[in-house]
């Protein structure tokens, strides 16, 4: 008797701190839009357990406890995550409001119009890639990043936006790179650097296909990427990722280099967090990268600190800092050896040891008074320090003070008007370029009218004025100008026109050394670049059955003149090189079409996003010939298509990338007898392998718990052996995992 008595006490004792030690979860799901109540939505929780909501939309996850990931899915709409802590003997409210898919159209972006405003109503096309990508894809390159946009291709770090740039070997850029809206491009060469963005505390990427000179100034002719920063929210937020991988072996095994394998490591850590009206961002990235290429490894870190301070005393007032810091230690990859069996080992004449530091202190103030009235007030001090200890002469320093000041003011409830001052001053030393300092002052105002509810129209006008070395190029106008109609529900109608124009970089102009047996000749007198671009398109958002999403089909025509290509050809007094020079006149037409969709097939969620681009890029300089002459280092054809699908903790994803022959290249290199003086074995293998292309990537993941991620990417699948520019093999199959976390 009493044997039994304690066996019942011990199961009573059992059972209480059994139910003592759980909880639970309960709350309803409604439409984010119209507040109704969503039956039949997928509630995911755990590793393999779930429940639906009630006709009124209720739900109830009883007897968990700890820290636990809930999904929410619903056909239509867009999947929501919750990381929820649920304490003994304690019930968790969780109301969730789902968005439709349909609702994405109508996401708020800044850079079109240096306002917010919904994508589907600007006049321009824009593509948005959002922060998750970046994890699922494992990428921690901009340039790697921004090359996965349907539309743009990234060569040898120089950004094309529908044909619109070639290869420039490192100076200038047609594409304005901006962070939070401050422009990045360097003030030497002109051109991006990509390693030194931030990504950590990334928000979004917005990307302008165009003209956007109006708004942006020069280096914005061919469109602009603007990199915007996460915002703190009132939970704090953790994130961090510490990843590695290694190479595999090249398709031509004749390639293979090396006798150890070649890997590549990163960390990142960020975190945001407000403390009462000031908000905190912090973010380092640190990388070593062994190189699949002999000569040709780096070394990287970065850091960025973001301070926004809310005034209690002034509504509407806030103020604060961002700073962004990195450096670099690298071997940059110019020339194979040759192409039997060095295509993948750099010429020893061509290495160059490089080690490069930059840091941007960027204070900010901004004023809304009665959503009528805007002031807008950004500084950005930029140091760049560039060191080849192997080759001193080509050293350089170059500092940049910008400036600029945004008025937006809502005139009517039909007209809005945005006008602002810019400034640049910049001071370059340096042997390579030589001593110089320049100054660029402009003025801009944009009107936005609505004459009726469904009608937008948009008008700007810059004006743009350069000086080099105390030598002032002429004041130079440009003009802009778009409308948008909605023709229906979740259908957008646009067309737009803007001009644009692009000063030379003090590296185009007076960059001068010689690299092996390339030599980089200068060129003083060359001429600004200025050109326009037109295009109409179509958005447009569906629902059919369990299918959503919104596609996009947009027609374009950009010209230019004085185009600003590097030729390959003798200069008297100069010797055999390559210079910038203009061209007289370059057309690129084109089309392009680009999708997102989502589908819920039971509980696995499918997502697929990518787009078409076709361009027709001539060179039409000699109008009286009757041979087409195409654009150097351009493609007719490129599709991009990513798909995604998760189905409890596990995630699969798969991109490919298909890009059609390069159309044309530098002469030099199609000559037999010049180009094996600079790349030997090169014309025979760009007869043989200048041919379409396409590169699959695969990814697959697990959640392991809440907060937690474990995933594996392998990119170039299929080994694909492809080139971007002459000499410059791209990465092989190579292999990652990614342990990734929020907390």
């Amino acid at each position: 008797m009493r044997h039994s008595l304690t066996v019942i006490l011990y199961l009573v004792c059992c059972s209480v701190l059994a139910s003592a030690t759980e909880g639970n979860i309960r709350g309803r799901v409604i439409d984010s839009e119209n507040g109704e109540a969503l039956a039949g939505v997928y509630v995911i929780y755990g590793s393999s357990r779930g429940t639906v909501t009630d006709e009124s939309g209720q739900y109830v996850i009883a007897n968990v406890s700890g820290r636990l990931r809930v999904i929410f899915q619903f056909v239509g709409y867009a999947t929501v995550t919750r990381d929820v802590v649920v304490r003994q003997d304690e019930t968790v409210e969780l109301d969730i409001s789902l968005e439709t898919l349909i609702s994405e159209i109508d996401q708020v972006v800044v850079s079109a119009n240096r306002t917010e405003q919904k994508i589907a109503e600007l006049s321009v096309s824009m593509s948005v890639i959002k922060n998750s990508f970046l994890s699922d894809n494992h990428i921690s390159d901009a340039r790697e990043l921004i090359g996965k946009n349907p539309g743009i291709d990234v060569m040898d770090g120089q950004a094309s936006v529908r044909g619109g740039s070639g290869f420039s070997y490192g100076a200038g850029s047609r594409v304005l790179a901006l962070i939070d809206g401050l422009p990045f491009n360097s003030a030497d060469a002109g051109n991006i650097k990509w390693q030194f963005l931030p990504l950590e505390n990334l928000s979004r990427i917005e990307i302008i296909k165009g003209a956007s000179s109006v708004l942006y100034g020069s280096s914005a002719l061919n469109g602009i990427i603007n990199f915007r920063s996460a915002d703190a929210s009132n939970t704090p937020l953790t994130k961090f990722h510490a990843e590695t991988g290694i190479f595999g072996r090249p398709h031509n095994r004749d390639w293979k280099w090396w006798d150890t394998p070649r890997i590549f490591t990163n960390f990142s850590l960020s975190h945001l967090q407000k403390f009462g009206k000031t908000d905190i961002g912090l973010g380092a990235y640190l990388m070593t990268d062994e190189g699949y290429r002999r000569l040709n490894g780096e070394n990287l870190a970065r850091l960025s600190f973001r301070l926004k301070h809310f005034s209690k005393k002034i509504e509407g007032l806030n103020y604060g800092m961002n700073i962004n810091a990195g450096s670099t230690h690298k071997t940059d990859f110019v020339l194979w050896e040759d192409a039997q069996s060095g295509a993948l080992k750099q010429s020893e004449t061509t290495a160059a040891e490089f080690r490069g530091s930059f840091i941007t202190i960027d204070p900010f103030i901004s004023l809304k008074k009665n959503e009528k009235v805007k002031h807008d007030l950004k500084i950005r001090f930029r140091s760049d320090r560039n060191r080849l200890p192997n080759n001193e002469k080509n050293n350089s320093d170059a500092i940049n003070l910008y400036s600029e000041y945004q008025l937006w003011c809502r005139i009517t409830d039909f007209i809005d008007i945005t006008s602002g001052l810019t400034e640049n001053y910049s001071v370059v030393n340096s042997e390579f370029f030589g001593n110089h300092y320049g100054f660029n002052l402009a003025g801009f105002s944009q009107v936005e009218i609505r004459p009726v509810n469904r009608l937008k129209a948009v008008a700007g006008l810059r004006l743009e004025h350069f000086s080099l070395d105390g030598i002032s190029d002429r004041l130079t106008p440009i003009i802009r100008a778009g409308v948008n109609f909605r023709a229906a529900e979740h259908t957008y109608l646009r067309a737009s026109f803007g001009q644009g124009y692009r000063f030379p970089s003090i590296a185009e102009k007076f960059a001068s050394t010689t690299l092996g047996s390339v030599k980089i000749i200068p060129n003083p007198d060359i001429l600004a670049e200025k050109g326009w671009s037109t295009e109409m398109g179509i958005k447009q958002a569906f629902l059919w059955g369990n299918t959503a999403g919104q596609a996009d089909l947009s027609f374009f025509l950009m010209k230019n003149s004085n185009l600003i290509e590097f030729l390959f050809a003798s200069y008297p007094g100069e010797g055999v090189g390559f210079r910038a020079d203009n061209l007289e006149q370059a057309v690129i037409r084109g089309s392009e079409f680009e999708f997102a969709l989502e589908t819920h097939i039971r509980r696995v969620s499918i997502s697929a996003t990518g787009g078409y681009t076709y361009t027709f890029p001539v060179d039409i300089s000699n109008r009286n010939s009757d041979e087409t002459v195409f654009l150097k280092y351009r493609r007719k054809h490129s599709a991009k298509i990513y798909v995604t699908s998760s189905w409890k903790s596990f995630t699969l994803g798969s991109g490919l990338n298909i890009r059609s022959k390069i159309l044309n290249i530098d002469d030099v290199f199609l000559s037999p007898a010049t180009s094996e003086l600079f790349l030997p074995g090169f014309y025979d293998y760009w007869v043989k392998n200048n041919t379409a292309h396409a590169v699959l990537d695969v990814s697959a993941g697990y959640i392991i718990s809440p907060g937690f991620n474990l995933s594996f990417v392998v990119k170039n699948l299929t080994n694909t052996e492809y080139m971007g520019r002459p000499g410059d093999i791209q990465p092989h199959r190579n292999f990652s995992i990614r342990l990734s976390g929020k907390l």
